[in-house]
């Protein structure tokens, strides 16, 4: 199984994925347990002291004010992840609950916390055992951080509350431990606020949903082609000198792989023979420039998340100089911007491929398609209502693509007055990349099938490619109407699984 070792700098993407999603196991670098100690001395040495200390002697948040005299700070400790652990609502899927853990450890392992190393140790030991916080869905306000997810994992640390096992079935945290061979830790000065602190979660549903949109996007150049191509469009404005004239990068590699799909094809710019058209919609003509301004969105958002994996997000932090400082690097607006900027592409990504589907569905802009694309139209409804499904999901992406960041609700007696939503916005994110796939499925079935109804003309090899991979996955071709739920969810599955991509790339090489 891959290693992931965890040091001092942060951890990259791939990092964050082979943890949430594969299974990698965790190992602690010597640096990072030196770091560690060295930083925990620092606050031993400041806990020993008559002076308040922010989280190592004092209440937290709006009761910061009071001086906890040194035998109940273990029980302050204790008492910050029970209160904080306040999360409602349905479970969070486990590869977030998995980067959530893995995130915070990074920051631990940084040796800005003050976290003793058998705490970081007993995180990644329960990360490898395959042991999973129950963390819900409301709860953080993305300002301190995630604090109640972060507190539900810290909760099972403790031997608190409920985990679920790698079998799948929750049980008492402690039960879980227990049976792994992991002694629940005793927390000590400032390990519990340590714990809470940081944008952990936010920005491991950014990582995924950065990698998920990477497949997407290629998936959508690959269902726009064939759209042009069942419309007879032209890919003569997929040529690169029209797309170096406006030197965005993101439009240039949609355009790129637009074209290298279409290479071969006898259906691209066919209507110019018999019925002519100056241009192609919008829908058509402009796919890469769409598709390529979320491609620089994710490429600015990605630039973000490499910042954020290499930041220490904690307060108080320990510097290198010794001195311990309250500071504000918790709050997670650099996060949340990115999140919801990603959602407003997404919506616009599925905004255009919905609507050619629509001109493949009308018989009055299709070039020659049957009316929506049924084997006997009125006797068949052919695709009709699919289109309606894809719409529903197009209208609530653009409900998803509202921001949360520009939202904010004071908390803790207007201490904490200004806060993120990063949360709420990773969570529309990651319904709005669901929703977007579903999209894009129902676009290649309209498409694929539209490519089919051309006879007489030969496709391009890898929209063939394509034709034939959809149809082995059990997405029938025309023919009269039947039960199009099985077919569809053929087709979610086809996008969501990299299918569509491979398919191509089988005959084009990777894409751009």
């Amino acid at each position: 199984m891959h290693t992931v070792v965890v040091g001092t700098s942060g951890v990259t993407a791939s990092d964050v994925l082979a943890v949430a999603r594969d299974g990698a196991r965790i190992e602690l670098s010597a640096e990072a347990v030196a770091a560690l100690a060295a930083a925990r001395e620092i606050v031993d040495a400041l806990a020993a002291k008559p002076e308040p200390v922010y989280g190592v002697s004092t209440g937290f948040g709006a009761l910061a004010t009071r001086h906890i005299s040194p035998e109940l700070r273990a029980q302050l400790q204790r008492n910050i992840v029970r209160s904080h652990a306040a999360g409602m609502g349905p479970r969070v899927e486990r590869e977030v609950v998995r980067a959530l853990m893995f995130l915070r450890l990074k920051t631990v392992c940084s040796g800005h916390t003050g976290v003793r190393p058998e705490v970081a140790q007993t995180m990644a030991d329960i990360l490898n055992a395959g042991i999973t916080p129950v963390v819900h869905e409301y709860g953080s306000l993305g300002c301190s951080g995630d604090l109640a997810p972060l507190s539900h994992c810290a909760l099972t640390l403790m031997g608190e509350g409920d985990a679920e096992g790698p079998d799948g079935v929750v049980r008492p945290a402690g039960e879980l431990l227990a049976e792994h061979g992991i002694a629940p830790v005793e927390l000590r000065e400032k390990e519990g606020l340590a714990l809470l602190n940081g944008t952990d979660g936010m920005l491991g549903m950014l990582v995924m949903a950065l990698a998920d949109l990477d497949m997407l996007y290629k998936s959508a150049d690959v269902t726009a082609a064939l759209s042009l191509e069942a419309l007879l469009g032209t890919d003569r404005v997929l040529a690169p000198e029209l797309h170096a004239i406006r030197p965005h990068p993101g439009q240039g590699a949609s355009a790129a792989n637009m074209l290298a799909v279409l290479a071969g094809s006898e259906l691209t710019g066919h209507h110019q023979d018999d019925a002519p058209r100056v241009q192609d919609a919008y829908s058509v003509r402009c796919a890469p420039q769409v598709a390529g301004a979320g491609r620089d969105t994710m490429a600015h958002a990605r630039l973000v998340a490499e910042r954020e994996l290499a930041s220490a997000v904690d307060n108080p932090v320990v510097l290198p100089d010794g001195r311990v400082e309250s500071n504000g690097n918790f709050h997670g607006a650099p996060v949340a911007y990115v999140l919801d900027f990603l959602a407003i592409a997404v919506a616009d990504l599925a905004s255009i491929a919905e609507r050619r589907t629509d001109r493949l569905l009308d018989k009055n802009r299709s070039h020659g398609l049957p009316p929506f694309l049924a084997d006997d139209a009125g006797v068949d409804s052919g695709l009709m209502i699919a289109q309606y499904t894809q719409a529903a999901l197009v209208s609530e992406l653009k409900r998803l693509a509202v921001p949360a960041s520009a939202d904010s609700i004071p908390s803790s007696a207007m201490q904490e007055d200004h806060v993120s939503m990063g949360w709420s916005a990773a969570r529309k994110l990651r319904t709005a990349v669901d929703n977007l796939t579903r999209v894009l499925a129902v676009e290649l079935y309209a498409a694929s099938r539209g490519v089919e109804l051309r006879e007489g003309l030969t496709p391009a090899p890898a929209s063939r490619a394509v034709v034939e991979a959809v149809r082995e996955a059990g997405v029938q071709g025309p023919g009269p109407d039947r039960f199009l739920a099985p077919d569809l969810a053929a087709a979610d599955a086809f996008v969501r699984e990299g299918r569509l991509v491979a398919a191509v790339e089988k005959v084009t090489g990777p894409l751009r």
